[in-house]
């Protein structure tokens, strides 16, 4: 039977793609074979880069990091005089100022003395305002499993990854995550308005930008747009982070770490960006998500409108504990970020929740001001009695986040799925176990309902009420609240996979969204190109 009720949560599971990263090498540039077309000065100038270019290798081959320090800043000097002063303009010289320049910033990071190289002045103009980060990874030396598509900005400057050094924990909120693996691009920089004092100039300056804000750099005076990787922060952060290990211990086993929701920016909070707020569905993680948000943030139009937080959440809790801690917790971080609420981030934010994420979603928009109480007992209470049993309104009262006017669902369901209340989701159930402190939340309900309310005192006491539950189309809290409407000024659009063995139709629809759009896929859909094109043409309009 164990290995059955295995089986039945790996159906129920709403996919979490693993990622994961493996160094790979990367060849030096080289302009030789093109040298007889360049002009005398531009030819001089990039063959005597190319020259130190090959001396560093030499060096660095034969563990000499001083001297090939040296040399790959005579490498990227040449290259820079080439490039800006000698009218070259010419890519492949470019490319090989940008590896120059990684690869002597790799080598200052791990402790060569940069006097010792002749470097003059190191400006260290961090994005953000971090100090020193703990670790400075060349991004073109990555490559990632499980994310579909890189996306790079060509450009001048060499790309990284910069994991900052603070710890991994909440910053201006106790439950906001701002993510510690940061986009970043060294430009090396020589002074000097000729190609004789860019030569023979004793000072260099290395700044680090922040891509995501600077499209552009004007090193020579001249503008050049900044090399950028925006998916490898991301990757590199999930292939780290592990998510889908700590999902799985939240689900089955009590002592798991994950207890409450946690929220993950995936940059540092930016007031005049709009936010999108992601919510998985049942035993996944932030990797579910993989490849729609690097779909997002790869976006140039998207990256420069909206900033994309990602809520990590137990999903072996019951939908209406969870749908209370999402909700507290996106209060909770907002207050802390813009306290009067004025700023863009804080206004026009879009939910984005698949499977049982995009349930949660649609009751974070909602309104229920009795219709829920009504529906629990059966018939109209008065104000006395609601005031005695003030225990459940923080479930049985919903009111719509007031800062979201865009949702999207994908493959969710609204009423419930049949599979959940079948032999495998009742197998799934039993394997699902809940927080010691959760049980004792629900015994304490249970004994404030005792007097009033026995029949519901006793199912609290005795049911399974885990998630699992909860998704049948059977339950009666999900039937209930499928009928609220949402709430007026929230436009919303539905996904749905024409495959979709988990989650029927009937179950999926919403009368009244904006557009219902059917992919080619299982329950999965949130991982398929035709989804993440689709929640891309919506965000952009």
């Amino acid at each position: 039977m164990r290995l059955a009720s295995l089986f039945a949560v790996a159906l129920l599971i709403t996919g979490c793609s693993a990622v994961h990263v493996r160094d790979t090498p990367v060849e030096a540039p080289t302009i030789g074979v093109h040298s007889a077309s360049l002009p005398g000065d531009e030819r001089r100038l990039a063959m005597t880069a190319q020259s130190h270019l090959s001396a560093a290798l030499a060096a660095e081959r034969h563990r000499m990091s001083k001297k090939a320090a040296h040399h790959y800043m005579e490498a990227a000097r040449f290259s820079y005089a080439c490039f800006f002063l000698a009218a070259g303009d010419n890519p492949q010289v470019r490319d090989l100022y940008s590896f120059a320049t990684e690869r002597l910033t790799r080598l200052l990071f791990s402790g060569v003395d940069y006097r010792r190289v002749q470097l003059g002045e190191v400006r260290l103009r961090l994005p953000y305002g971090q100090s020193k980060p703990r670790e400075l990874i060349a991004a073109s030396q990555l490559q990632f499993d499980g994310v579909r598509t890189l996306y790079r900005r060509e450009g001048f400057g060499a790309a990284f990854v910069a994991v900052a050094a603070r710890p991994d924990s909440p910053n201006t909120s106790s439950t906001l995550y701002e993510s510690r693996f940061l986009a970043a691009t060294v430009v090396l920089r020589f002074p000097g308005g000729t190609i004789d004092e860019v030569l023979h100039s004793p000072d260099a300056m290395l700044d680090v930008y922040d891509p995501y804000r600077d499209d552009t750099t004007q090193p020579g005076g001249r503008s050049q747009p900044l090399a950028a990787n925006f998916t490898a922060p991301y990757a590199l952060w999930l292939s780290r982070s592990q998510f889908h290990r700590e999902a799985g211990r939240a689900l089955f086993l009590q002592s798991a770490a994950l207890k409450q929701p946690r929220i993950y920016a995936m940059q540092p909070y930016d007031p005049q960006r709009r936010t999108i707020v992601l919510i998985h569905g049942l035993a996944s993680s932030p990797e579910g998500w993989v490849n729609l948000v690097n779909e997002i943030m790869g976006d140039e139009t998207l990256r420069r409108r909206y900033q994309v937080w990602q809520v990590f959440y137990p999903t072996n809790l019951p939908i209406p504990e969870n749908v209370r801690n999402i909700r507290a917790t996106l209060l909770d971080a907002l207050h802390a970020l813009d306290p009067d609420g004025t700023a863009p981030a804080s206004q026009h934010m879009t939910l984005i929740g698949h499977s049982m994420g995009g349930v949660i979603s649609r009751l974070l928009v909602v309104d229920s001001p009795d219709g829920l109480w009504q529906t629990f007992f059966d018939h109209p209470i008065d104000a006395a009695q609601r005031e005695r049993l003030a225990v459940l309104e923080p479930y049985l009262t919903l009111s719509p986040l007031p800062q979201v006017d865009r949702a999207i669902f994908l493959a969710s369901p609204h009423r419930g799925s049949p599979m959940a209340h079948a032999w495998i989701g009742r197998a799934a159930a039993r394997l699902v176990t809940l927080p010691a402190s959760m049980l004792q939340s629900l015994r304490s309900i249970a004994d404030a309902l005792a007097q009033e309310l026995p029949l519901q005192a006793d199912t609290l006491r005795h049911r399974q009420l885990s998630s699992v539950a909860f998704l049948s189309d059977e339950d009666r809290y999900l039937r209930a609240t499928s009928t609220l409407p949402i709430a007026a000024g929230v436009t919303y659009y539905s996904i749905i996979g024409s495959n979709d063995e988990v989650v029927p139709y009937a179950s999926s629809h919403l009368d009244g969204a904006t557009s219902e759009q059917f992919v080619t896929s299982g329950h999965s859909v949130q991982q398929t190109a035709a989804a993440s094109l689709a929640v891309r043409t919506i965000l952009a309009d």
